[in-house]
């Protein structure tokens, strides 16, 4: 491809952290107006990668061009200098600023001169977001959403957007799309990072794939099968595609009793909710961004107040909620955001693993009881590290997740609430959580889950459960499926009951 029909080159990239490589000899090309997808499984140095080429980090050889001009010092302003934009994983918000001052942060002209322009965009999106609201209030979705809205507002000619659906339904995803498209029309090229092959396939012509640091399949999508793909991330026999359903839902009649029962609940951000969850059983909780699903499943942990309404848990009432009551009485949370409010990063793996039970272990014996209770989950869980000793800031997002999987299932929970179990982890560390949520159900653990993803709720729930503005529109009790859960949710079927 000649340099005039190209929007960024690298060239010969490698990158080592000690004697450690994690690049070896990258080179990829992409094109103006190009949707590249760019897949691999969780440390194959997809990130790195993109932090290389948008300056975050400095490759040890090799080059960066973009827009036909050299990155001769590696720098995010230098790259965005040339035109690129990275919309990473983990948004960075500044929590004490507004929402508008979050977007419009760095530019030279003001926020409040910049605001038509934002509201403009946020249209093209079809997001609703309160540009006056301090941004500590944002969720997840919200927060990527502004990282989003960053790139596009900086008329970028290269974006990189690094899982940019994770946290997003699929209404917000169609959106988010139609903006991409429009995007590639005016010539942007745009690597998109993934794991969700079925979207990959919507919006991406062109596909590589990076395997332990080196690009091991490349080219046009429509060249290579789901399984071609996979087996390239991971050099496995794997027929199962990375969007197969993992499991046939239960029947009610083959669940225990129930383990929690709420009544009447209400709390910031939800009203009214009436819900049973049994033994054994996996029920759906699905929505948009902003119908109170966290919120919920904050209340009934006890990090948030209710203002009215019952909660029985193993038959008894259930009133004055703590985090600490509700974990020693069975119920466990595991949060959305596993950076934020899951893990402790500059802690060791072990500590972590064990950190809901912190306040039962006597201290003389805490780190070797410590120790041999992750050992133990990184054997069943296949948690790739170095060792218990490693902080958790020093893995992928996969094993991260795998930790917090661990840290939940060390308070041995009789109700486990997943809050976005798989946001933001490869298809291999996703199909390892899918098969171990399966495998509590049949243990009789009663599961929450709350999902963005409506294929996964549709995979794994016995029943679900659809929120809309705070209070519940439908329940889903039979042929479950993605397109019934979408018009709950949107609004379409609030009074409907399958």
């Amino acid at each position: 491809m000649s340099t005039a029909g190209r929007a960024a080159q690298l060239t010969d990239i490698w990158k080592s952290y000690g004697p450690v490589p994690v690049l070896k000899g990258v080179t990829l090309t992409l094109g103006i107006g190009e949707v590249h997808a760019l897949l691999g499984g969780n440390g194959a140095g997809k990130s790195s990668l993109m932090k290389v080429m948008s300056g975050v980090i400095a490759a040890n050889s090799g080059s960066v061009e973009i827009n036909g001009q050299a990155l001769s010092t590696p720098s995010p302003a230098a790259a965005q200098k040339l035109g690129l934009y990275f919309v990473p994983q983990e948004a960075h918000i500044f929590p004490n600023q507004t929402v508008l001052e979050n977007i419009c942060l760095g530019l030279k002209r003001s926020a409040r001169a910049m605001r038509p322009r934002v509201e403009q965009l946020l249209g093209e999106l079809s997001v609703s977001l309160d540009l006056d609201q301090e941004a500590a209030g944002l969720e997840i979705a919200e927060r990527q959403i502004v990282e989003i809205l960053r790139g596009m507002i900086r008329d970028a000619k290269v974006l990189i957007l690094d899982e940019p659906t994770s946290a997003l339904t699929p209404f917000e995803t169609r959106a988010l799309f139609e903006r991409v498209r429009s995007l590639q029309a005016q010539g942007v090229g745009i690597f998109f990072i993934s794991h969700k092959l079925r979207e990959i396939r919507e919006i991406c012509g062109t596909i590589s794939v990076l395997r332990d640091g080196a690009i091991v399949l490349s080219g046009p999508l429509s060249d290579f099968s789901d399984d071609e793909i996979v087996d390239a991330m991971s050099r496995v026999d794997n027929a199962e595609s990375a969007d197969a359903p993992l499991r046939t839902p239960q029947t009610i009649s083959h669940v225990g009793r129930a383990r929690l029962s709420v009544r009447n609940l209400s709390g910031e951000g939800f009203a009214n909710i009436d819900m049973d969850v049994h033994a054994g059983e996996i029920l759906g909780l699905a929505g948009v961004v902003g119908a109170g699903r966290t919120e919920f499943a904050e209340t009934l942990f006890g990090l948030r107040p209710q203002s009215e309404g019952t909660v029985t848990l193993e038959g008894a009432a259930f009133a004055k909620r703590s985090p600490r009551r509700s974990i020693d009485l069975g119920l466990v949370y595991l949060p959305e955001d596993r950076q934020q409010h899951g893990l402790f990063l500059e802690a060791p793996l072990f500590w972590n693993a064990s950190s809901y039970l912190v306040h039962r272990l006597p201290f003389f014996l805490r780190a070797g009881q410590e120790r041999l209770t992750f050992d133990g989950f990184r054997s069943d869980m296949g948690i790739v590290c170095t060792g218990p000793g490693q902080e958790a800031k020093g893995l992928s997002g996969g094993n991260q997740q795998k930790v917090l999987m661990a840290k939940c299932l060390s308070a041995s929970p009789k109700v486990l609430i997943l809050d976005e179990p798989t946001r933001g982890v490869d298809v291999a560390a996703r199909n390892d959580i899918y098969a171990l949520i399966r495998e509590l159900a049949a243990k009789g653990v009663a599961i929450i889950l709350i999902s963005s993803d409506f294929d996964e709720i549709e995979a794994l729930a016995d029943r679900v459960q659809v929120m809309a503005f705070g209070r519940l529109a439908g329940e889903i009790r039979s042929e479950i499926a993605v397109d019934a859960i979408a018009r709950m949710a949107f609004g379409a079927g609030e009074n409907a009951h399958a």
